[in-house]
C-alpha cells in the first residue's frame, strides 16, 4: 500500500512539473513571438487576465508541489536518487523566488495599466527575459523527474 501511495505522490508531482513545463514552453513558442505586436491599447486584455488566473492557480499548485517534493525526498532518501526530489524542490524554490521578487512587480505594473509605449516595451522585455529563466528552472524540474521515472521503468523491465 505504501508503494502505491508513493507512486501516486510522485505521479502527481510529475503532473505538476509537466504543467509548468507546458505552460512555460507554450509562452516561449506561442506568446513571446506576438509580444512585439502588443501596444498600450491592446496588451491588457491579451496579458493581464491570463496572468492573474495563472498566478492564482499556480500559487496553490506550487504549495502542493513543495509538500509532494518533501514526501518524495523522505521516501527516496536512502536511494541513489534522492537528488531528484532535492533538485525539483530547489528549482521550485528558485522559480518561486524569481517570480515573487522580480516577475510579480512587472505583473503589477502591467495590471495597473501602462500608457507609455517605451515603458511597455521595457516591462515586456524584462518579463520575457525572466520567464525564460523560469522556464529553464521548470525544464530542470521536469527533466529530473523524467530521469527518475525512466529509471523506474528500466528497473522494472530488468526484473524477471
Amino acid at each position: 500500500m505504501k508503494r502505491k501511495l508513493l507512486a501516486v505522490n510522485h505521479s502527481i508531482l510529475f503532473l505538476c512539473v509537466s504543467m509548468y513545463l507546458g505552460t512555460g514552453w507554450s509562452l516561449i513558442l506561442f506568446s513571446f513571438p506576438i509580444a512585439p505586436q502588443l501596444t498600450v491599447e491592446n496588451y491588457y486584455l491579451q496579458f493581464v487576465p491570463q496572468v492573474a488566473a495563472a498566478t492564482k492557480f499556480f500559487t496553490y499548485m506550487t504549495s502542493l508541489m513543495i509538500v509532494l517534493g518533501v514526501i518524495m525526498t523522505i521516501a527516496e532518501w536512502k536511494t541513489g536518487f534522492r537528488w531528484v526530489p532535492l533538485v525539483v524542490l530547489a528549482a521550485v524554490v528558485a522559480a518561486t523566488g524569481l517570480t515573487m521578487i522580480f516577475i510579480f512587480p512587472l505583473n503589477e505594473a502591467m495590471s495597473k495599466g501602462l500608457t507609455d509605449p517605451g515603458q511597455l516595451k521595457d516591462v515586456l522585455s524584462q518579463w520575457m527575459f525572466l520567464n525564460k529563466i523560469r522556464v529553464g528552472l521548470w525544464t530542470v524540474q521536469w527533466f529530473s523527474l523524467m530521469v527518475y521515472f525512466a529509471r523506474q521503468f528500466i528497473r522494472a523491465e530488468s526484473q524477471p
